[in-house]
């Protein structure tokens, strides 16, 4: 089954808002927005929780570590390759995406509590242990920063699910860190 990638022209009516917004956000309407784009209702739920995962106290390198670390853990091509891009463009370390992106730790001490962190919510759905969070606390990060972290997750949720059912070609942009799921240890 193949399922629709829509723009801005052919979208439902309903998906155009967020899709501009994107658009604005981006410079263009990511394939997976597009994909999204079919359910209304999912790309505004979607948008929602995206601006609201990037409205809180983790910075935008902190942000990609956890979206990547998500994406990789949930092994989803599309946004391996979209939040490797974007990880490199806000400032995290070549090492510590390569990392991630092999199911391994970070060198950063904070990416590497973000990694680690996010990694166990998704493996052990949402039953991190107390050992977890003290870890992630250990590392400078605070409990409300641990709820910052679910509401990352669950954004990309949303779109690793939705890549690996609709299956986006990745766009020019992003192939040079196209990725692959056997490449995780």
């Amino acid at each position: 089954m193949s399922f629709p990638i829509y723009d801005l022209d052919n979208a439902p009516e309903k998906s155009k808002p967020v899709l501009r917004e994107l658009k604005q956000t981006f410079g263009f309407v990511p394939n997976i927005a597009g994909a999204l784009a079919a359910s209304p209702t999912l790309l505004a739920g979607f948008f929602s929780v995206f601006k609201n995962a990037h409205s809180g106290s983790l910075d935008e390198a902190q942000i990609q570590v956890l979206l990547l670390t998500n994406a990789v853990t949930n092994r989803s091509t599309w946004p391996v390759a979209f939040h490797t891009f974007l990880a490199l463009k806000n400032g995290v370390s070549a090492q510590d995406v390569q990392a991630i992106r092999h199911g391994t730790q970070p060198a950063d001490p904070k990416h590497a509590a973000l990694s680690g962190l996010a990694k166990r919510l998704i493996e052990t759905r949402g039953h991190a242990t107390q050992t977890d969070l003290d870890s992630f606390l250990g590392a400078g990060f605070t409990q409300p920063q641990v709820l910052e972290v679910i509401l990352v997750v669950a954004a990309s949720t949303i779109t690793n699910y939705v890549a690996t059912v609709a299956r986006p070609a990745l766009e020019e942009a992003f192939q040079a860190h196209a990725w692959t799921p056997d490449v995780v240890r």
